[in-house]
């Protein structure tokens, strides 16, 4: 058997750490923050909660009418969350170097402001700063 030589060993190890850096790269998208236009697409976008989760990382049990509460994200700006019980509009600002979400309800004289965890076409997960997490899907 003929041992390959030097170039052909580079050229060789490269190409596996580009397989083993392409396969990892594939996998999951919890962790990845895209550009704002995620958040809202072309105009707006609909999200609905996935899963909660409380500072500890433990499941949360939604309620049915948690389950039927949605969040609008608007190109503009703007949000809406509707409600069984209600619906609340605000504002939102996105920083995408911080991976930060603030909204403000309309009205409110105080914002809430998120960490974006995972912000892709269809995967949206902001953590309060409490911890807890909150994994939001596209509708």
């Amino acid at each position: 058997m003929k041992t390959l030589t030097s170039p052909f060993r580079l050229l060789a190890s490269l190409l596996a750490v580009l397989v083993l850096f392409t396969a990892a790269s594939c996998g999951s998208k919890e962790g990845k923050v895209e550009g704002v236009n995620m958040l809202y697409g072309t105009q707006s976008k609909v999200w609905k909660t996935d899963k909660e989760l409380s500072s500890t990382g433990d499941k949360v049990k939604q309620t049915d009418a948690q389950e039927d509460e949605r969040i609008t994200f608007f190109a503009n700006g703007q949000y809406n969350m509707t409600a069984p019980t209600g619906a609340v509009n605000g504002k939102y600002t996105f920083d995408q170097g911080a991976k930060t979400i603030t909204m403000t309800p309309d009205g409110a004289a105080q914002s809430n402001t998120f960490t974006v965890v995972t912000l892709t076409d269809d995967k949206l997960t902001l953590k309060a700063p409490t911890g807890a997490e909150l994994k939001l899907e596209k509708e």
